[in-house]
């Protein structure tokens, strides 16, 4: 896992304590000196946004961590193939009117997607929750508020963040969640990957995403189409937002654009036990 120690020295931290965080994490130990405070700090410089570097149009883009180092913590961001397949995933944090046309659209193409939802989204929301389910997709944790899980330092408090969304699931579906974890804003921190490892838990970062999550501010159809179709790739976990009223407009004709590429859509159910045969 790499470590953004640009950003970490700009936290002005005492000379010591810098050099005992780069110790820890060369040696994955903390130092048993720090007192709760410093922990924190470094809990915090721990953290990163998760980031891609697209160097060729067509290919899989660089990540801020390797499929293979991410797989260390059962974390994803896309398949190593070269087989032209696509993980659909969305996250929802509210509904403002897409989401039918969303899901009609998957249903007219017969693609099963993953929906990372939030807690207020399940309550608000229980009748397209149990639509997902009963159109053959896959309801994943983007947990219960929605906070920077990065800052979370305790176990307690992350489970709590996950188990509230897992008991609203049960409580709507009669059923228990699948374990699957997509970090609030992508921000994670290399105690997140464990903490989830520990629940049980997949999570699940992406290696195709486009601006698309301004209200106010929605990219236009050909916008969309230049990087979602510009930018796929083979083994690609796509993300889009579910509030974005273009996703709701283009989804019909990109699945349709993506098929005429020669890709086909798999789920991350699939993708998490290939992984773990080849481990």
């Amino acid at each position: 896992m790499k470590f953004n120690l640009k950003y970490i020295s700009q936290l002005k931290l005492p000379a010591i304590f810098l050099g005992a965080f780069v110790l820890g994490a060369a040696t994955g130990k903390l130092t048993s000196y720090l007192t709760q405070e410093q922990q924190a700090i470094q809990t915090s410089a721990e953290s990163a946004n998760w980031g891609l570097s697209f160097q060729e149009e067509g290919k899989r883009p660089v990540g801020n961590a390797t499929i293979e180092e991410l797989a260390q913590y059962n974390a994803h961001y896309a398949k190593d193939t070269d087989e032209k397949v696509i993980y659909l995933t969305f996250d929802c944090g509210y509904e403002n009117g897409n989401m039918p046309a969303i899901l009609d659209a998957l249903k007219k193409h017969n693609v099963s997607a993953t929906f990372f939802v939030v807690g207020n989204f399940i309550s608000d929301q229980p009748d397209l929750i149990k639509r997902m389910v009963e159109e053959g997709h896959t309801v994943g944790n983007h947990t219960f508020t929605h906070p920077d899980m990065s800052k979370i330092s305790t176990k307690e408090a992350f489970s709590k963040e996950l188990q509230q969304v897992e008991d609203a699931y049960k409580k709507i579906t009669g059923t228990p969640m699948t374990k699957f974890y997509r970090p609030p804003q992508g921000i994670y921190s290399l105690t997140n990957l464990k903490m989830a490892q520990e629940m049980g838990y997949h999570t699940f970062f992406w290696s195709l995403a486009y601006v698309d999550w301004y209200q106010d501010k929605q990219p236009s159809h050909e916008e969309a189409f230049e990087k979602l179709i510009g930018r796929i790739h083979p083994g690609a976990i796509v993300l889009l937002h579910s509030t974005s009223k273009t996703n709701g407009e283009i989804l019909d004709e990109l699945l349709g654009k993506w098929k005429e590429m020669g890709y086909h859509f798999d789920t991350l159910e699939n993708l998490t036990v290939e992984v773990s045969e080849s481990k």
